[in-house]
């Protein structure tokens, strides 16, 4: 994919930058390396490759740091419906917006 000076200007505009026509070469310039890059990563054949869950995981074991799961506060939704129009079991009521 390459792009060309008019999707440049398109792509500004929808951004509502506004470059002059030395930025705008420049930027077809990375942006054309950008997509040459991800060109080459397409071609790639990924088939077989199983997924990392942690980029780093290929060098080194990574173990995720994850808390334990334990309630941390007491249950306040009596509290927090207090100020609410109407609540049913706990539920709050609304009225219907979609037929």
């Amino acid at each position: 994919m390459s792009l060309t000076s008019n999707d440049i200007q398109r792509l500004a505009n929808l951004a509502r930058l506004e470059l002059e026509s030395t930025q705008s070469e420049a930027l077809l310039g990375q942006m054309n390396a950008f997509f040459d890059i991800v060109e080459q990563m397409r071609a790639v054949d990924t088939s077989g490759v199983e997924p990392l869950s942690h980029p780093v995981a290929t060098v080194m074991d990574v173990a995720l740091r994850l808390r334990d799961d334990a309630v941390s506060e007491s249950n306040q939704r009596d509290a927090n419906q207090q100020s609410a129009p109407a609540v049913e079991q706990g539920l709050f009521l609304v009225p219907k917006v979609i037929e």
